[in-house]
């Protein structure tokens, strides 16, 4: 007859484990409402020589313990998962996500030539080393200027992370400034009208920033929720905050010296008209990726729907530009 015994684990969340209990079992009971209970507690107070053949059988039939009453148990980690997971952390390469301990590794990894991430996890070449190949180095010495500039942000060790977000947030301020001047100055060196200068070089300059954020979160991430979000959340920033905190501080600057801040109307209500639609047709195209059985997936999914709606959303943007633009050289009038 046998008979389970549930024991309580408290989990202490701890990656590495390794830890041993003992289980000890007492002499086991008759049961309060059992039936031979009263019988064998009367036979027990006789002497044993006193007892009858059937009495001595009564007492034999008294729940017993075996040869063995204590087991130990031990709890450890299971080797084959964390082995895969360390080889899942490694190959994400989770340090640019955690964050770095330290400048010396920050510049560190900053003078590293480092392989191209890898789309797709490939366990049975886990012993294969991966060599970087040369558009890997190419990349690498066209952007280490960056990459040394941006390792002299502070590391996220420091009060918590937060004095690195301040920092690199007023890192790529300047640098999307920077930025967005050199397009203007382009533009004008081109001869190119200001509003076909802003919507062009102006504002590609300035997505670029935007546009490498959301596809390193297309990547690390399970669902488009951060990629999209990103794309919206900037859009919020710059019309709500950009144009209104500038255009509040300049109005608030003219109204103390006694002078009305007029901002003259110009072509962009045109584009920004056109926007609109093209937005609701890059909505609708969202929509029915995540609603279609065939795809289920608003990034990536099948090969030929995934280009199909690619080339839609990039034929948008080029048919924005040059609309535009048309409309700004009175090609078009609207």
């Amino acid at each position: 007859m046998g008979q389970r015994i549930v024991i309580k684990i408290i989990e202490e969340s701890s990656y590495e484990k390794d830890v041993a209990f003992k289980v000890h079992i007492g002499t086991p009971q008759l049961a309060p409402d059992d039936e031979l209970l009263e019988q064998i507690q009367e036979l027990e107070k006789k002497p044993y020589k006193e007892l009858t053949e059937l009495e001595r059988v009564m007492l034999l039939s008294k729940p017993r313990n075996g040869e063995l009453t204590t087991m130990e148990v031990r709890i450890r980690e299971s080797m084959e998962f964390k082995a895969t997971v360390d080889k899942l952390v490694a190959k994400a390469n989770t340090s640019a996500v955690l964050g770095t301990s330290s400048w010396r590794e920050q510049f560190r990894d900053a003078l590293t030539v480092i392989p191209a991430d890898e789309s797709e996890l490939d366990v049975d070449n886990d012993d294969v080393e991966e060599v970087p190949r040369c558009v890997d180095y190419i990349s690498h010495f066209i952007c280490l200027f960056w990459k040394v500039l941006f390792a002299f942000v502070p590391p996220t060790d420091i009060c918590g992370g937060y004095v690195t977000f301040v920092v690199s947030i007023s890192v790529i301020g300047v640098l999307t400034a920077v930025i967005g001047d050199a397009a203007t100055y382009f533009g004008c060196a081109l001869n190119v009208k200001d509003s076909v200068t802003a919507i062009c070089f102006v504002a590609l300059g300035t997505s670029i920033p935007d546009t490498f954020a959301s596809i390193i979160a297309s990547k690390q991430d399970d669902s488009a929720d951060n990629s999209i979000g990103n794309v919206t959340g900037s859009n919020a920033v710059n019309v709500f905050l950009g144009i209104g905190l500038a255009w509040s501080l300049a109005s608030i600057y003219h109204m103390a010296h006694g002078t009305t801040f007029n901002v003259e109307p110009g072509t962009i209500g045109f584009a920004v008209a056109l926007f609109c639609g093209e937005a609701m047709i890059a909505i609708s195209i969202m929509m029915y990726r995540r609603n279609a059985k065939s795809i289920r997936a608003e990034f990536g999914g099948p090969v030929i729907s995934k280009w199909i709606h690619a080339s839609i959303l990039f034929f948008l943007w080029v048919l924005y530009l040059s609309i535009s633009t048309l409309e700004a050289y009175d090609v078009i009038e609207i």
